[in-house]
């Protein structure tokens, strides 16, 4: 008797540990470009009025720590005479094997817009070619 109840103990035992491992080795890997692109998607399906079809959406950089990640998203129309887009910078949260936008990081260009890749760095207020004059001299006033 008191070694049927230690076979038991010692099986129990070994399908918990059995048990255990299989959870863990069905943790997702959400550490991607891919899984960082599909939560930002997700935010902006849910709190804009974007139509999202319309756009081509890369995260061109993200860092990952614990369950936090910190990213880059660049947006720009579809089509072949597509204009250059903008960046947004975007901190998200794992919850579960999602992530999740936790806030936008403010970049100094209000929205958390960011200038487009090869453009002047932020600061030194240059505009495109032919664009009007904003505020100052030169710059139409309304009355």
């Amino acid at each position: 008797m008191a070694a049927s109840i230690i076979t038991d103990v010692t099986s129990a035992k070994w399908i918990a540990l059995l048990a255990l491992a299989l959870l863990a080795g069905c943790s997702k890997n959400i550490q991607t470009n891919e899984a960082v692109r599909a939560g930002v998607i997700k935010h902006l399906s849910q709190n804009s009025g974007l139509n999202l079809a319309q756009m081509d959406i890369e995260v061109t950089s993200v860092t990952f720590r614990d369950n936090e990640a910190d990213a880059v998203v660049g947006f720009k129309p579809k089509g072949p005479a597509a204009a250059s887009g903008m960046s947004m910078r975007y901190t998200l949260e794992r919850q579960g094997n999602e992530w999740v936008v936790k806030k936008k990081a403010d970049s100094g260009m209000g929205h958390g817009m960011m200038p487009p890749p090869g453009s002047a760095p932020a600061g030194q207020g240059q505009l495109p070619p032919d664009h009007p004059p904003v505020g100052g001299a030169g710059a139409e006033t309304k009355k």
